[in-house]
């Protein structure tokens, strides 16, 4: 597998549990094995759940910056990161998230980070 595919998926991976830690515990006082559970007790599962994400960022990001050989330099990585989390997070909350919709300037909002992309990987 090249090193753009390694490394988009080590994020997409990394991004999905981020998305999780940050976001799901909001979910958890509609399941009942966690409606007693105290502030602390969230952040240490949410905790749990951003070290697996860096399980998959941190060899996504050793394996795709160019100094170690790989095909990104550090804008164009970090930008990779941004528009994948924006992604999985917009997914995340419209399939968990029922009430939230999407809405045209969120799109707007989409297409312009689309065209910042666009300049920053313009040679």
């Amino acid at each position: 597998m090249n090193q753009v595919l390694q490394t988009l998926i080590l994020l997409i991976l990394s991004n999905v549990f981020m998305t999780i830690a940050w976001y799901g515990h909001l979910k958890f006082k509609d399941m009942e094995w966690s409606q007693n559970l105290g502030l602390f007790s969230i952040i240490l599962i949410s905790w749990g759940m951003a070290f697996v994400e860096y399980c998959f960022q941190v060899p996504a990001n050793r394996i795709g910056f160019k100094a170690n050989g790989g095909p990104f330099d550090l804008v164009e990585l970090r930008v990779i990161q941004e528009i994948i989390s924006l992604m999985v997070f917009t997914v995340f909350t419209l399939l968990v998230f029922k009430n939230e919709q999407f809405k045209w300037n969120h799109v707007a909002g989409f297409i312009c980070l689309i065209l910042a992309v666009y300049f920053l990987f313009k040679k």
